[in-house]
């Protein structure tokens, strides 16, 4: 027998479906009110403007590389020397942990 166009199964799926999109959709903000991103404060140690790319030393006393492409708005690679204040986040890469959308501190 046919309930609205369509079968009871149909409509029992549809149902467990319902309630799986609406559990996924609690999931999602409760992952969003979650996520944060730590900013480590470092000073530009060193540039080599000809390759693009410098080093952090950091307040945890490591060094971090970086790229010129991970640089913010709020600063001109072109422009650092060395000793300029600066935030930033750690992410992996191949070769270890890099500095990456650095900005000015």
């Amino acid at each position: 027998m046919w309930y609205g166009g369509y079968s009871p199964h149909c409509v029992a799926m549809l149902r467990v479906v319902d309630l799986l999109l609406e559990q996924t959709v609690r999931l999602l903000s409760v992952v969003r009110e979650v996520l944060e991103v730590l900013m480590t404060a470092g000073t530009i140690k060193k540039v080599v403007a000809d390759r693009g790319f410098g080093f952090i030393s950091a307040e945890d006393e490591k060094e971090y590389f970086f790229h010129r492409g991970g640089l913010d708005a709020s600063l001109d690679f072109d422009r650092l020397v060395g000793g300029e204040p600066v935030e930033f986040e750690i992410e992996s890469s191949p070769k270890g942990p890099r500095a990456n959308k650095v900005r000015s501190a």
